[in-house]
């Protein structure tokens, strides 16, 4: 598990390290610990970062602090990051996964691996991490959220179709829970979405059947 090296972290608590790469669908087959908690510190860490970040450096209004920084920590953004940094390969899954480390997860274990070099290396070190992996972003104004619902309904209003959103499945303890979501267009599933929010399972949802009708 060397894919911190690029960024000069040596996590010396390694056992920590594992867990924050451990899906509940592996830890209830294997009787261990999953990333949940490390999660839920990595999501508190990567916000208070981002805000001290805008508040800094970005002469902005609340508003607009608020809205830059939802793009930049959006699951889409986290799902981004984990590709570039290389995670993937090292996600322990359960047999019910089949081996798929989806945006999702991916962007779970972001917010989980940032939990750990928060405990294990510093707040000083933490942040050190998120300014090399997300300033550049901001720095080229990079978009990762974007209103795939808006686009969505144009699309299907040209058509004059109908366009409706079904939630499928909430699952989760109820600080942090997963929701699942699919877009059904004159009644047939054009996509499905999964997030932390019905509103981000939702946009999810739209961008997955976004670009299959815009083909």
């Amino acid at each position: 598990m060397n894919f911190l090296e690029k960024y000069q972290i040596d996590i010396k608590n390694k056992k920590l390290l594992l867990q924050a790469l451990t899906h509940t669908s592996y830890a209830n087959e294997h009787n261990c610990e999953s990333y949940e908690r490390l999660e839920f510190l990595g999501d508190a860490v990567l916000q208070f970062i981002m805000s001290e970040y805008f508040y800094l450096y970005e002469h902005l209004k609340e508003g607009e602090m608020s809205k830059k920084r939802a793009s930049f920590v959006c699951e889409n953004a986290l799902y981004e990051y984990s590709k570039e940094i290389g995670y993937a390969p090292y996600v322990r899954l359960g047999n019910g996964q089949n081996n798929n480390a989806n945006p999702t997860i991916l962007a779970d274990i972001f917010e989980s691996i940032l939990g750990v070099i928060y405990l294990d290396q510093g707040m000083d070190v933490a942040k050190k991490y998120i300014y090399q992996i997300i300033i550049p972003d901001i720095k080229k104004d990079k978009h990762f959220l974007l209103d795939y619902k808006s686009k969505l309904q144009e699309l299907t209003q040209m058509s004059k179709k109908t366009l409706d959103y079904v939630l499928i499945n909430e699952e989760g303890p109820a600080h942090d829970k997963t929701f699942t979501v699919e877009v059904r267009i004159d009644d047939m599933i054009y996509g499905t979405g999964v997030g932390k929010s019905k509103k981000e399972a939702e946009q999810n949802a739209a961008k997955d059947a976004y670009f299959k009708q815009a083909k």
